[in-house]
């Protein structure tokens, strides 16, 4: 006898996100029917049926790519990124869909950003590309992985090579420098514009 570990109704029901009458429901209609039945009764679901049906389930699901630069001026940046990342996912024959963002890689209330998040939340997607780890966020990425990882959700990153421009960590870092030199000095302070633009002509 093939060994099988099973699982109650009741506990297959919650991880496959339905409730117990549609489970019976889809054994009446044949469409899944239990791995095992006790002579009492009891019905029983195994861990391989689960597998398939979430992989099931996850072929349906989009593959989003996640595309940022800091700022607008660096359109063409943005455009070419997006490409990229195109290109990659038809290559893999991902069904996908893009979400752009503008704006600093150490600020969490891009629009973007949080469109992505809620779907990662929401399990609307099965897979988050980004073309690299920094392109997503600059500080933090492991917390989004995480948020990944806890949703079911693939987090592939195309290139793992450090490419960030010079130019964009120096946005980030004055960014950091503002918002403690605002808490330290006050917004008007010629400490603080001193110090931004000491920064700057770095």
């Amino acid at each position: 006898m093939i060994h099988m570990e099973l699982m109650s109704i009741g506990k297959f029901a919650k991880k496959i996100g339905v409730n117990v009458v549609t489970l019976r429901r889809m054994e009446a209609k044949g469409e899944l029917l239990p791995a095992h039945v006790s002579s009492g009764g009891t019905r029983y679901y195994s861990t391989k049926q689960l597998k398939h049906f979430l992989k099931e389930e996850t072929k349906n699901k989009l593959v989003v790519g996640y595309c940022r630069v800091s700022t607008r001026s660096q359109k063409d940046d943005l455009e070419t990124q997006v490409n990229n990342v195109k290109s990659y996912m038809i290559a893999k024959g991902y069904q996908y869909e893009i979400i752009e963002d503008v704006g600093s890689g150490i600020n969490y209330n891009k629009k973007g950003l949080k469109l992505l998040i809620d779907k990662i939340n929401n399990q609307e997607v099965s897979k988050v590309v980004v073309l690299y780890k920094d392109r997503l966020v600059c500080f933090g990425f492991e917390l989004i992985e995480y948020l990944c990882e806890i949703n079911d959700v693939e987090l592939e990153v195309i290139d793992h090579t450090d490419k960030s421009k010079e130019e964009e960590l120096t946005d980030d870092f004055i960014q950091i420098i503002t918002v403690f030199a605002n808490r330290l000095y006050g917004q008007r302070s010629k400490k603080t514009k001193r110090l931004i633009e000491e920064v700057k002509k770095q």
